[in-house]
């Protein structure tokens, strides 16, 4: 995969673009959207990021909302949260690459999980990332995708309501998201 994502990114698309603020950008099979996202929305995030980094304590980086190089130039993320491998090293872009991923964690409310979602998921499962987690303040739950399998499917995925630890394993380690801090959003 590595050879394949140094002919391009989907990110060099917009190489120049001032991208507003509070807004997630994502390239999905060559299309790019962009959604508003809220006060909520970052507090997830920003608890989950203060979390994970703390348990890792440098044996791996924490990621939040920064461009990562897929090998594809159809496709172009930016998770609210990745883990990233230790002593995986920035590209020449200065990006790292999906094959650094360890995890992806994303707050996405149920009502936004439609097709450029599914694709989205089949795409990192492809890319073989092996934990997804999706948190969704709609369903007050977070699920985790684990073992990816060609041809872009995760084998299992665990619901875990909100209140309940989520436990997240990593190849050096299992890190324990609480989730008591995120907040349910009705919707």
């Amino acid at each position: 995969m590595s050879d394949q994502q140094d002919a391009g990114s989907a990110w060099d698309a917009l190489a120049g673009v001032r991208l507003p603020r509070g807004y997630r950008v994502e390239i999905t099979a060559g299309k790019i959207t962009m959604t508003p996202r809220g006060q909520g929305h970052r507090e997830v995030a920003l608890d989950a990021a203060a979390q994970v980094e703390q348990q890792l304590a440098g044996h791996g980086t924490v990621l939040t909302g920064e461009v990562v190089d897929f090998p594809s130039p159809r496709y172009g993320y930016a998770p609210d949260l990745a883990v990233i491998a230790p002593g995986a090293r920035q590209g020449a872009r200065g990006r790292y690459r999906s094959d650094d991923l360890r995890a992806v964690l994303e707050v996405v409310p149920r009502s936004q999980q439609d097709g450029d979602f599914v694709r989205k998921q089949r795409y990192l499962a492809e890319c073989g990332v092996p934990l997804y987690v999706v948190v969704d303040p709609e369903a007050a739950a977070c699920t985790v995708h684990s073992h990816p399998e060609p041809p872009g499917a995760y084998r299992e995925a665990e619901r875990v309501p909100f209140g309940n630890d989520v436990f997240l394993p990593l190849a050096e380690r299992t890190l324990v998201l609480s989730t008591d801090g995120f907040a349910p959003d009705p919707g």
